[in-house]
């Protein structure tokens, strides 16, 4: 079996809404695939890809955790796959970010129950954003109240998708039992714990579902113009022709292929591994990337002679070290390599190279392009750093982390535990993008940043039992920041020391006016060049160091800085002073036009009994917040809206004593709005 083949490979993805059943599906393609020869399951906490003690014990995706499987659907040589389980809960939204950053494709996952629920638009998002191809699976099919129309009619109104199902379930609920394959004109019959029996289709079947195939037909060669012209002409539209058209139109993001199953009772696993085959793009199929030299822009297809380049996209610590997961784009990377590095100027020297199997690594000698294999042993390594030749040094796009919004200070019980705790949140952090560590300049204490209350307190809990840190967890604090209240136009910031020695001499003269969204952007608009082009970068860089720090304390975004005039003396300017005088103005428009202090407004969304429905909407209210909708289906109710983040602090807990327990929510970060009075 040659695994060197481009087109052979599969790096994609599993993401969804939290509890649509991501880790128990990928639990089955392993176990069907061979790669694993017991099931694990989530509620008993043994699950593969689950492996750290927190995701056993909460029953959660906390770390997107890579494994592999081979798989040959029907005559076709097997297919490498690596699959990455993504969280499904908002706060690691950093997880699913980096992974659709360097994955192929993506399976997105529904309960066939509960249907498009909010983290489900968040990912989908997120993988449009990166054009990453997608295939569904519409899970749980077994359950009360599964409905696989109803899901479909959700991509569409929800996720303004386009989704093909593939087939028809037979059965519902308890009695799902099959699937008619619309494509290789099938049914598969699946029983508990038995093979699933495969009939062709004879002439009473094709009478009752061809109709099903030509709107399928019809759905895709809209999309597809060699099934259009094949349709069009009346040929006969076999299997293989049909699906070589839906991954055509996959690829190119038209559709959305649609599956079904329950993945807890092994129903539906086979027919989605032959559609991540047959739908999903190989590392060849995707568009070469783009990386920055120091000539220009280089463009690097998936060759392994190529330029090596590839991007450090997470680190994890387990108990062999600091493992550097790596997507190779371009190139062979080997073990024994010296190779440059965006962040480290030295460079890195690649001493062990191993493909993971969740928890487990096997050493491999090297990695080709299209390869997501993991380093071993970069203790400072940084993710989103770019790995490249040392004889062309290339950058390749950076992951975007969203900025942290919620902190709380920590304090070790003992004194003694102070350093054995920085090393703890240094390493969380390493891992984590999306954690930021600090230290309060008045009081010298440990602030934690996150995404929100779950993510700081998996991180403290990590800490507590991963570092064996007792620490204490004191009044969270929430990420404000500050917008202009008004234009300034002439501010003038001056330095002027001519005294002793050296002197020093910056005029700068600035525009400010405040902006709709929250960019700082900076305008050069000297004329005739009174300011050398030096000066006006050392200006720059004073306004931007500046606006860290707005008058009330906090960052200043939303803003428009034009640099309009200025003076320079012969001898005494330098950037130096220019740094300063860009910095004096631009501090003193803020001091005299005001700032507005602006906070994180988080969208909520609450899924509680109808009965509890008047309760949740009137703490809301409570809360500062404004109801944006409410839809009440079969005595549950979704309850969705925005409230300030300030105003959620220990919401959860507030909940559960609300509804007796049986609330839940989800708040993702919405926008910054205004500060109310109360």
């Amino acid at each position: 079996m040659n695994t060197q083949v481009l087109s052979r490979r599969r790096n994609l993805g599993i993401i969804a809404h939290i509890d649509a059943g991501k880790t128990t599906l990928t639990e089955r393609l392993l176990w069907k695939s061979g790669e694993i020869h017991r099931v694990g399951e989530v509620h008993d906490g043994n699950a593969t890809t689950d492996f750290s003690a927190i995701e056993r014990e909460r029953g959660i995706t906390i770390g997107a955790a890579a494994v592999q499987a081979q798989w040959a659907p029907r005559d076709l040589p097997p297919h490498r796959l690596t699959l990455i389980d993504t969280p499904g809960h908002i706060d690691f939204a950093i997880e699913v970010e980096r992974s659709l950053r360097v994955l192929d494709g993506a399976v997105a996952v529904f309960s066939a129950v509960d249907g498009v629920q909010p983290q489900s638009e968040t990912v989908w998002r997120q993988a449009r954003r990166h054009r990453v191809p997608l295939i569904a699976f519409v899970n749980k099919m077994d359950r009360v109240g599964a409905s696989f129309e109803r899901v479909l009619e959700q991509l569409q109104d929800k996720l303004q998708a386009r989704p093909w199902a593939l087939g028809v379930p037979l059965g519902s609920e308890s009695g799902f039992n099959g699937w008619v394959d619309l494509v290789d004109e099938r049914v598969l019959q699946w029983q508990d714990g038995a093979a699933a029996t495969v009939t062709p289709w004879d002439d009473a079947a094709r009478a009752q579902w061809q109709a099903q195939r030509d709107a399928l037909l019809e759905a895709v060669a809209d999309h597809d113009e060699q099934l259009a012209d094949a349709w069009l002409e009346g040929r006969v539209i076999d299997a293989g022709m049909l699906r070589a058209a839906i991954r055509r139109a996959t690829l190119a993001g038209a559709g959305v292929p649609v599956l079904a199953g329950a993945a807890f009772k092994d129903k539906g696993i086979e027919t989605l591994l032959d559609a991540v085959v047959d739908y999903l793009p190989s590392p060849l199929d995707r568009p070469a990337v783009s990386a920055e030299s120091d000539e220009g822009e280089v463009v690097l297809p998936p060759d392994p002679e190529g330029p090596l380049a590839g991007l450090l996209f997470k680190i994890t610590h387990q108990q062999h070290g600091a493992l550097s997961f790596v997507r190779l784009y371009s190139g062979t990377l080997k073990v024994g390599d010296a190779v440059a590095s965006s962040q480290h100027p030295q460079g890195r020297r690649v001493s062990r190279l191993v493909r993971v199997q969740a928890d487990q690594t096997h050493d491999i000698e090297q990695a080709v392009a299209g390869d997501i294999v993991a380093v071993l042993g970069w203790k400072d390594a940084v993710s989103g750093e770019t790995l490249s030749g040392r004889a062309q040094p290339l950058r390749l796009e950076n992951i975007q982390a969203q900025a942290p919004v919620l902190a709380w200070r920590l304090e070790p019980a003992r004194a003694a535990d102070l350093i054995r705790m920085a090393q703890g949140l240094a390493s969380l952090a390493q891992e984590d993008p999306s954690f930021r560590v600090e230290t309060d300049r008045d009081t010298a204490e440990t602030l934690v940043w996150g995404m929100g209350e779950l993510h700081l307190e998996v991180m403290v809990e990590r800490l507590r039992s991963e570092w064996k840190v007792d620490v204490g967890v004191g009044a969270p604090r929430v990420a404000y920041q500050e917008t202009p209240m008004r234009s300034m136009t002439g501010v003038v910031g001056r330095l002027v020391k001519q005294t002793g020695g050296q002197g020093q001499f910056a005029h700068v003269v600035l525009d400010v006016s405040p902006r709709e969204d929250d960019q700082v952007v900076f305008n050069d608009r000297i004329v005739g060049g009174v300011v050398p082009r030096s000066f006006i970068a050392a200006v720059e860089k004073g306004v931007r160091a500046a606006l860290s720090e707005g008058p009330q304390g906090h960052p200043v975004v939303g803003i428009e800085v034009s640099l309009v005039d200025g003076q320079t003396h012969a001898k005494d300017s330098s950037e130096m002073a220019f740094h300063r005088a860009g910095a004096e103005a631009i501090k003193a428009a803020l001091a005299e036009g005001g700032t507005q202090l602006l906070e994180p407004v988080m969208a909520v969304t609450v899924h509680s009994p109808s009965a509890s429905v008047g309760d949740v909407v009137g703490d809301l209210n409570r809360r500062h917040g404004r109801i944006a909708r409410i839809d009440d289906q079969e005595g549950r109710a979704e309850v969705s809206g925005f409230a300030p983040l300030a105003q959620l602090v220990g919401y959860t807990t507030s909940l559960r004593s609300l509804s007796q327990g049986r609330a839940s929510s989800e708040a993702h970060l919405h926008g910054y709005e205004p500060v109310r009075a109360a």
